[in-house]
């Protein structure tokens, strides 16, 4: 099975991916990478040189917000959570990837 590194991916599906996966619990930066990967069945990779300066821009944007608190396995780490304005960014990502999504699949059809 082929595995993508999610940068070679669309511009912007990392922080798209990384706000869905916060949607719905607070994470911290090595979770959201494995629960990525694990819902994708192994075939998206996030590694943590992409994914440490995305969580520092969304945060910077206000999308997200991080709090340290003691993992599950007993050490320090940085939680994030989607924001009000976080929530708002993933319905207008997730909408305009659908109409990207589906206009490939158009091209990928006929082509």
């Amino acid at each position: 099975m082929t595995r993508y590194a999610v940068p070679d991916l669309l511009p912007g599906t990392l922080d798209l991916l990384i706000l869905r996966t916060l949607q719905t619990q607070s994470l911290h930066g090595w979770a959201i990478s494995e629960r990525i990967q694990q819902i994708s069945q192994d075939v998206l990779q996030v590694n943590q040189g992409s994914l440490y300066p995305a969580l520092h821009r969304l945060e910077h944007q206000g999308w997200i917000d991080a709090e340290w608190r003691i993992s599950e396995l007993g050490r320090r780490a940085k939680y994030y959570r989607l924001t009000r304005s976080g929530h708002r960014q993933l319905a207008v990502e997730a909408s305009e990837w659908e109409r990207m999504s589906t206009a490939i699949g158009r091209v990928m059809k006929l082509a």
